[in-house]
């Protein structure tokens, strides 16, 4: 059996996983939120083979998140757009997951702060339109717009059930 193309996916988390989820995707994107902008910095920074980090940049560019400007003569940078800047989020609750649940007993080896107080920067709350905590029980899952006769059959079956 093939690999399966996430791209042609209806499910946008399927097609947010074909960007996101190659294991040097989300590691380029650390970088980029930790101030690197260029090749040699991902470079070092990452351990990575330039012809993987090459691919992974041209990836990222092609997909929106990063944008390659020059920086004077033949070299480059790569910079987040708001595509890429709106992965943020997504990177601290990752973060704070890895922190709590695979964290080494010597500590995380970055901390975040906010610049203007020092305190620590805590990935988003999950919160209810009220502003209280939501938990996953909280949660009902229904059809949305663009939902398939199969996705509508089965959460408006599990609606009725639930």
């Amino acid at each position: 059996m093939g690999r399966v193309d996430f791209t042609q996916m209806r499910c946008p988390i399927a097609r947010a996983m074909a960007v996101l989820g190659e294991r040097w995707a989300m590691l380029v994107l650390r970088e980029c939120f930790y101030g690197t902008t260029r090749f040699d910095e991902f470079e070092r920074n990452l351990g990575i083979a330039p012809n993987i980090l090459s691919a992974r940049l041209r990836d990222l560019t092609e997909h929106g998140l990063l944008e390659r400007v020059p920086a004077g003569g033949a070299r480059h940078e790569y910079r987040l757009t708001e595509k890429g800047r709106d992965v943020f989020p997504i990177f601290l609750t990752l973060k704070a997951w890895a922190d709590r649940w695979v964290v080494g007993p010597e500590g995380s080896p970055v901390a975040l702060e906010e610049r203007a107080t020092g305190l620590p920067v805590r990935s988003p709350p999950l919160l209810a339109s009220s502003g209280a905590p939501l938990t996953l029980e909280d949660i009902r899952v229904l059809p949305g717009p663009g939902a398939s006769r199969a996705i509508r059959a089965r959460f408006e079956e599990e609606a009725d059930h639930g």
